[in-house]
């Protein structure tokens, strides 16, 4: 009896973690009209193997300007691997 319900537990955990991960697999941002436009803008400058998404050679190829504006418009999209931002250093106070 005890085996039954522990396999009714096993396959009730697993199906929830199934419904859970398809659920937030499919959500995607919408874009602001600005976003959308700034988006259009910065792959027809910077896309260079023409996939329609920019690759980490090609965000490196961005001047400051359109990164800081990219970074503004899609704060969502910072980089995966933990890395913290590249920041200035602070000026040395006298």
């Amino acid at each position: 009896m005890k085996k039954l319900i522990l396999a009714l537990v096993a396959l009730l955990c697993a199906t929830a973690i199934t419904v859970q991960a398809q659920d937030a697999g499919g959500k995607k941002h919408k874009l602001t009209p600005e976003q959308q436009q700034l988006m259009t803008d910065m792959l027809a400058k910077y896309d260079t193997n023409k996939d329609g998404k920019l690759d980490k050679t090609e965000k490196a190829a961005m001047s400051a300007e359109d990164k800081a504006k990219w970074d503004a418009a899609f704060p969502h999209h910072k980089k995966k691997d933990g890395a913290a931002p590249a920041t200035p250093a602070p000026a040395p106070s006298n």
